[in-house]
């Protein structure tokens, strides 16, 4: 078992995690282990998800955090380790990332007092906004639509020469620190995330029957892009930051350039919009000593946690991942996840501060917060917790239920213009907004179960836009988790990497659908057309034993980015085998004209 295994820290997002597990969590008592967290979950009755997501390794500048202690084709991967079973359980807002081994000998704390906030004024009346209307144009996507980027020009906007450059003398100077000389470059780069992103659309139970001779599993466009044993040893090797300048407080120091870059070229490229979604993602992590799926009988994941800003459309403009308040301090008076909506905020101000509105659910969603939200000039709107409304005075949720559905009460901080609704729809919601009121009241379709039949109830204004505009996340993991990266390697940090690529395709797939909506092409043909544009044009054709000619593949018939032009040398004709002096840019196949569209159609 590897070293890192026993430092490793789980946390659980339980927001009753220690009553549940029947142990109270006072500082004077021990923490729970995970193994009794999971048993009492799996004994309760309801349906509500609960996240119980895993940190890296303490000590991100200690040299055995590279590795993980999980087989690379999760053969073993069937059960958690009892080092991981026994491993104590942290709830996400405690304030300190020290597992103290008898918090009885810790010195209580002295209790800061708080300051004392102004007692709000609610009344009965609709909200009145004055922050400005959204009015912003969107230059940058006007620049791209003229450029008539093909898909892997949009995904090395993300991935762009820059950053390739940075992963490849990062990666041969771990490699050199290792006594290896790898002698990586960037066409072998290219060839590697080739082969992960086709490993989302075609996976192999081994990732090395790509490889294989046997018919019913090799496959030419990868055999014939690069060696498996290179394949092997430069994946290994893969590293992206300097080990010599790693911030010990950050846990996912490893990859901490690489977060910086991707966050810097998604704003960069950004639509401009109006309505953003903010919540959390999961990286799915299948190692040994990491998370893997609990079949218990309700969905509890073991994964990364992710903080995640999208377009209502969602494309991801910011993530950070989670190491509750270990690495990212909470502002005064907010909890964790408040503080990251602030982060996401000052995030997009940098392209200037224009009313953005921003939809979050009851995890995040404080009145405080949407006062903090106001004074920057932000919209916000989102379902929020009784207790957080801040004794806002709304009817009493059981004598609303008595009322028909689609009935509601509202109230209004007067001062700062921030309205807290309370609507009676199957179940009881509470919203609140510091942008959006009650009027205009529609009439909505509602599904009844009792009668199995459709009624139209009434529905208050700000209910309607949250409805619509808040599944961004949602939207941004369906695209991820359709054809995500399968192959992962024996670095803890591996699955994250296929997290972010997964991200920067789901980004270039949402800037195509903008940028050309009379040629859309689904996410499956996006990807399909980079890997195989990565794989036949960076393959290693000096080998010995390589194929003479490229494969064809699906790119011939895309009908994207196809252009004849001449060439100086005459060669045969792909198609009809007579000379000719003109090939197609793209295929780098010598057509003659009158060939070039028969031989680009099916």
């Amino acid at each position: 078992m590897n070293k890192s295994c026993t430092n490793l820290a789980v946390e659980c997002k339980l927001a009753n995690w220690s009553a549940i597990a029947g142990i109270d969590a006072r500082p004077k008592v021990k923490s729970a282990k995970l193994l009794k967290v999971l048993n009492s979950l799996e004994e309760e009755a309801d349906d509500d998800r609960e996240d119980i997501f895993i940190s890296p390794p303490k000590n991100a500048s200690g040299d055995f955090t590279d590795e993980d202690s999980g087989d690379e084709d999760g053969q073993r991967a069937t059960h958690l380790p009892g080092s991981m079973l026994h491993a104590t359980v942290l709830c996400e807002d405690s304030e300190t990332g020290e597992d103290n081994d008898d918090p009885e000998l810790q010195p209580a704390k002295k209790r800061q007092k708080t300051a004392v906030r102004p007692q709000r004024v609610w009344i009965k009346r609709d909200l009145q906004p004055n922050l400005g209307s959204w009015t912003a144009s969107d230059p940058h996507i006007e620049y791209l639509k003229s450029q008539e980027l093909s898909p892997v020009g949009l995904f090395e906007l993300f991935l762009d020469e820059e950053t390739i450059n940075f992963i490849v003398n990062e990666t041969n100077r771990y490699a050199w620190h290792k006594n290896v000389n790898l002698g990586l470059t960037a066409q072998e780069l290219k060839c590697i995330l080739g082969i992960l992103i086709l490993s989302g659309y075609i996976s192999y139970p081994r990732r090395r029957m790509f490889w294989e001779t046997s018919p019913d599993s090799h496959h030419h466009l990868v055999a014939d892009a690069i060696r498996r044993d290179r394949f092997e040893l430069i994946f290994s090797y893969l590293h992206f930051a300097d080990n010599n300048e790693l911030d010990e407080s950050d846990r996912f120091a490893k990859v901490r350039p690489l977060i910086v870059r991707m966050n810097s070229n998604f704003q960069k490229h950004a639509p401009l919009e109006e309505f953003y979604s903010f919540g959390e993602s999961m990286c799915e992590y299948f190692g040994h000593r990491g998370s893997k799926q609990m079949n218990t009988g309700k969905p509890i994941r073991l994964a990364y946690k992710i903080w995640c800003g999208t377009t209502s459309r969602g494309y991801l403009v910011w993530f950070e991942p989670s190491q509750g308040t270990l690495f990212t301090k909470p502002n005064k008076g907010l909890d964790l996840g408040s503080s990251m909506v602030i982060k996401f905020v000052d995030a997009l101000q940098e392209r200037g501060c224009l009313p953005y509105h921003i939809f979050f659910d009851k995890a995040f969603t404080s009145v405080r917060l949407m006062s903090i939200l106001r004074k920057k000039g932000v919209k916000a709107t989102g379902t929020v917790r009784e207790y957080k409304t801040e004794s806002c005075p709304l009817k009493d949720p059981r004598e609303l239920k008595k009322m028909k559905r689609g009935s509601f009460d509202y109230k209004v901080d007067e001062r700062e213009e921030i309205i807290v609704c309370r609507w009676n729809d199957s179940h009881m919601v509470n919203i609140c907004s510091n942008a959006v009121g009650i009027e205009p009241v529609r009439l909505t379709s509602r599904y009844s179960g009792a009668g199995k039949t459709r009624t139209q109830v009434h529905q208050p204004s700000l209910v309607r836009l949250y409805q619509e505009k808040v599944g961004g996340v949602g939207r941004m993991d369906q695209n991820i988790a359709k054809y995500k990266v399968k192959i992962r390697g024996m670095k803890w940090y591996s699955s994250f990497i296929g997290y972010v690529i997964d991200a920067a395709l789901n980004n270039a797939w949402q800037l195509h659908r903008i940028c050309y909506k009379d040629a859309q092409v689904d996410l499956l043909a996006f990807r399909r057309y980079v890997a195989c544009v990565y794989l036949e044009t960076n393959a290693d054709t000096s080998s010995q034993g390589r194929r003479g000619r490229r494969l064809e593949t699906e790119s011939r018939f895309d009908m994207i980015g196809h252009w004849i032009i001449h060439q100086d040398k005459r060669t045969r004709c792909a198609l009809c085998h007579s000379q000719t002096n003109t090939r197609c840019e793209k295929c780098q196949k010598g057509v003659h004209a009158k060939c070039f569209r028969k031989y680009h159609i099916r």
